[in-house]
């Protein structure tokens, strides 16, 4: 690859963009991946070259999330394995059922999903995750975590963004809360994914090194306005990754 300076400074800024949002809501990928496209990264490299870029941004959100709600990383170990095992069984299924369907439903699901965020002005705002008994709420933390993890190895894009709307809304945390435990497991996820692109050589170890640094800046200015906006910052983010996982779906569908 041969990119002017002109194409790397218009590629750090997708992935910056990409690195901000997704450390909010998730969903860095719907811009970060037809950013890499654009700017010329060979088909086969683009996932493994986006997806080393994302794990290096993500640790930073994570590590600061975590730092921010005063959790302890072990408590999240078994949302992280029931995930990991769900993702490999939906990748395997990827082998057996044609996954065009899932569009039709995500076509189906996401104004919906919108609209329920958008529709209460304080959703994620206030915790009453405090109201459920600990054994219940571990319970509803693996049954959001279970199927969004088969999800994400069926399919996959718009993972980190169900899985906090999935937490605030099921188990009742807020959105700060809600995302911490999304990128717990989203960074676990995106760890085994790099794996397998860097034992195949399916990744640009240069630009994607690179472009980590920039998404590592953009990771840290998104959970700061995060940590210190909560909901109001991290809603609009959601609803906006929502817009975007349509358009693209409704353009795979379509287009």
């Amino acid at each position: 690859m041969d990119l002017s300076i002109f194409q790397l400074l218009g590629l750090s800024m997708c992935v910056f963009t990409a690195g901000v949002i997704d450390a909010m809501a998730g969903g860095g990928g719907l811009i970060a991946l037809p950013a890499y496209a654009a700017f010329g990264v060979p088909p086969a490299l683009l996932l493994g070259t986006n997806k080393l870029s994302s794990t290096l941004g993500i640790w930073v959100s994570t590590a600061r999330y975590i730092k921010h709600i005063g959790a302890h990383p072990k408590e999240f170990v078994p949302m992280v394995v029931v995930t990991l095992i769900a993702s490999a069984a939906g990748a395997r299924a990827v082998l057996l059922i044609d996954p065009q369907w899932i569009r039709y439903m995500l076509l189906a699901a996401i104004p919906f999903v919108s609209v329920a965020v958008l529709g209460k002005r304080d959703f994620g705002k206030d915790d009453t995750s405090a109201a459920l008994k600990p054994e219940s709420l571990r319970v509803r933390e693996l049954a959001i975590a279970a199927p969004i993890g088969a999800y994400d190895g069926f399919f996959g894009p718009g993972t980190g963004t169900f899985l906090a709307i999935g937490f605030s809304r099921v188990c009742g945390y807020t959105l700060i809360h809600a995302t911490t435990r999304a990128k717990v497991i989203n960074m676990a996820s995106n760890a085994a994914a790099l794996g397998t692109f860097l034992w195949a050589g399916r990744a640009h170890l240069e630009l994607g090194i690179a472009m980590g640094f920039i998404n590592i800046a953009g990771h840290f200015v998104g959970s700061s306005l995060a940590i210190k906006k909560g909901q109001s910052a991290i809603r609009p983010a959601l609803v906006m990754i929502c817009s975007l996982l349509f358009m693209k779906v409704a353009y795979d569908v379509f287009g």
